[in-house]
């Protein structure tokens, strides 16, 4: 008997060879992958930014870690709710300082190390977690993280397929000298409603699919969402908010994502580093 509705996934046409250069940028789902792929020995800088969730915020960082330039105190922002700490609009919370000159010392240097290691990277791989964004009222910026800050700072809005397709189309048409492996993060977003995240997922669906047709030798789209809703569809896969996919899910995904763009010629040295990393794990009893 099939348990299971099982998710075909053909060999993508981008692979992602074991000399490849990556970077991955996008949802937490996204920081599960890289630090999967950085611990099976992959060159992979993940999310230098902090996790971000919206495709501004993703091709924002992008074109931060294109043009290299500093954060200054024009960026520092004071998050809200009495967190007593500075961050700004561009990163995660997990980037906040207690003062502008520790917030500014560790993104700057982050960003020097990422902005080199982007420049040099030919992979990327970019997890999409929604369409919804915030933008910040007073500087219309569409933000990667509110900061706790008072949500009458801000206005929210659901991007349209066309405007995903044109940020995404936009980033590849820059980087000739990349390809994408694109996924949708299978992780719902329920504060912003379960429809609106369907509808949220639908539109970034439809923009990757035109991206992907668009750009046939460059791009490819990884079917992780669709793992998690027909093959692991049962709560057992789930962490205990019942959002998130659970570790094991996590592992169960990354192998399917390896099967689909590790070149076979590569599949012995990527079990000899499988081997290499459970001894390096293990620790004797006596």
């Amino acid at each position: 008997m099939k348990l299971q509705t099982l998710v075909p996934i053909l060999p993508l046409p981008v692979t992602l060879s074991l000399q490849d250069k990556v970077t991955v940028l996008g949802s937490c789902f996204a920081d599960a992958v890289g630090s999967r792929l950085a611990e099976w020995g992959w060159d992979a800088s993940v999310n230098p930014f902090g996790t971000l969730f919206n495709p501004v915020s993703v091709c924002n960082s992008a074109a931060r870690m294109d043009s290299g330039i500093p954060f200054t105190e024009a960026d520092c922002v004071e998050m809200g709710a009495g967190a007593g700490r500075i961050g700004s609009f561009s990163h995660h919370t997990s980037f906040a300082r207690p003062t502008p000159e520790a917030f500014l010392a560790n993104a700057n240097a982050v960003l020097e190390v990422a902005s080199a290691r982007w420049k040099a990277s030919n992979r990327v791989l970019i997890t999409l977690g929604t369409a919804w964004v915030y933008r910040h009222k007073e500087s219309g910026e569409v933000v990667a993280n509110c900061l706790k800050r008072p949500a009458g700072e801000f206005s929210r809005e659901c991007l349209s397929v066309p405007q995903v397709t044109a940020l995404l189309t936009s980033l590849v048409k820059r980087h000739a000298e990349k390809s994408f492996i694109f996924t949708v993060s299978p992780i719902r977003h329920l504060q912003d409603g379960a429809h609106a995240n369907q509808l949220s997922k639908a539109t970034l669906l439809l923009a990757l699919e035109a991206v992907c047709a668009a750009f046939p030798e460059r791009t490819a789209y990884f079917p992780a969402y669709e793992i998690v809703l027909d093959e692991l569809r049962d709560y057992r896969f789930y962490a205990e908010d019942m959002l998130h996919p659970s570790a094991q899910a996590e592992d169960y995904i990354f192998e399917r994502f390896i099967d689909a763009v590790l070149p076979p010629a590569q599949r012995s040295d990527l079990e000899a580093r499988r081997k290499a990393l459970l001894a390096s794990r293990h620790r004797p009893l006596h």
